[in-house]
Order: C-alpha cells, then sequence, then structure tokens
C-alpha cells in the first residue's frame, strides 16, 4: 500500500492539511491577533507591547528575540516579519515611549525662546521622566548599565528629541547629545532637590549654549 503524503500547511497561513491530495480542515488554536482586521497593525502592537514590558524588566540591551517570540506566542520569523530585529524594535519602544514626554514638554515650551526654552525644556523633561511609571522601570532597569545608558546618550531618536524640545539649531547633533547627557546625569544622579538642580542647569549648561547660539 502506498504511503499517503502527509503536508502541514503553515500554523500563520489557511491551518489546512493535504493527504493523499485531498485538503482536510486542521483546527490548529490561532491567536486572535493574527486573524482578521488590520493583521500587520494588531501583531506589530501586541509585539511591541511584550518588548515594552520585558525592556522595562531587563534593560534595553537584554532584549531577547527569543524571549520576545515566547511571550507574544509566535514565531522568530512573525517579529521579524512585521516589526524587523532587536535594534528597530528597541528604537520603537523608546520612540513611543519618549513621545508621551515629548508632547507634554513640548506644549509647555511651545511660546518660550532662548535659554528659557532650553532650562525649562531640561527640568520638565526630567520630571516628566521621573513621573511616568514605565520610565521609572526602565531608568531603574539600566542603572548602572554603562553601555545602556550611553546607548540612549548617542541615539539619533534621543538627539531629535533634544533639538525639538530645546529649541536647537537643526544639524546642531553635539549640542542634542550634550542636552541628553545633562537630563541622564540628573535622572541617575539627581540633586538635592529640584531647586538645587535648575541652578546647575542655570549655571553651568545655560551659559555654555548662550555662547554657542
Amino acid at each position: 500500500m502506498a504511503r499517503k503524503a502527509v503536508t502541514f500547511v503553515s500554523l500563520y497561513g489557511n491551518g489546512s492539511l493535504t493527504i493523499s491530495g485531498e485538503r482536510t480542515r486542521h483546527h490548529v488554536p490561532v491567536d486572535d491577533w493574527l486573524l482578521g482586521g488590520d493583521r500587520r497593525e494588531a501583531a506589530a502592537e501586541r509585539i511591541y507591547e511584550a518588548a515594552t514590558d520585558l525592556i522595562a524588566r531587563d534593560g534595553l540591551n537584554a532584549l531577547d528575540i527569543d524571549k520576545l517570540a515566547t511571550r507574544v506566542h509566535c514565531s522568530r520569523a512573525t517579529i521579524y516579519r512585521y516589526v524587523g530585529g532587536k535594534t528597530e524594535i528597541r528604537n520603537a519602544v523608546v520612540r513611543r515611549t519618549a513621545h508621551r514626554i515629548v508632547d507634554s514638554v513640548r506644549a509647555a515650551v511651545e511660546p518660550l525662546r532662548g535659554v528659557e526654552r532650553l532650562v525649562t525644556a531640561i527640568m520638565l523633561t526630567i520630571k516628566q521622566i521621573r513621573s511616568d511609571p514605565l520610565c521609572q522601570l526602565m531608568v531603574g532597569s539600566i542603572r548602572g548599565g554603562t553601555r545602556q545608558v550611553a546607548w540612549l546618550a548617542e541615539s539619533p531618536l534621543t538627539a531629535q528629541f533634544a533639538t525639538d524640545l530645546a529649541g536647537l539649531a537643526v544639524g546642531d547633533p553635539q549640542a542634542a547629545k550634550w542636552v541628553v547627557r545633562v537630563v541622564l546625569s540628573l535622572v541617575y544622579w539627581p540633586g538635592e532637590d529640584e531647586e538645587a538642580e535648575r541652578r546647575l542647569v542655570l549655571d553651568f549648561v545655560a551659559p555654555a549654549f548662550a555662547q554657542h547660539n
């Protein structure tokens, strides 16, 4: 008797089996997020949420595609297909987390100009980071992680946000990176109180930018 050929058709495909040329339904439990609606948007959203949880718990550099795939209940291929690799996911998580802070600070500093805007943007950003639960988790997870803090300081994303909020000249990445470093320094090594931190920014950061401008 000839052996029947059995071919499994992808879990994320139509979920059917081909047996001796006949197709029968094979009921495989597939998560709802992979079915119906805007499949790509739903998949990306679920992956980003899981990645955010992992980064908040383990730190930026500890993000692992295998752990992420397990948490989302999908394959590594699905992760890469919908959101890309580790670098793209990490950038997206930072961007999504930062946007909440950026939008709030931007509204407050919009009418300000020059050094006043710079100082206000720095102080408000620090305050928002400290008051945001997710930011607190992320900050706590990478405390002492020199490589991870360095990545934040050098990231084009954070430099872009700094340029926008502080009203810096576009095309001056060094100025933007310095603002990012000032913010990170005070987040990780805070002053005695908010007023003391403000004096530090006014006395040692603002004059440099006044001369620079």
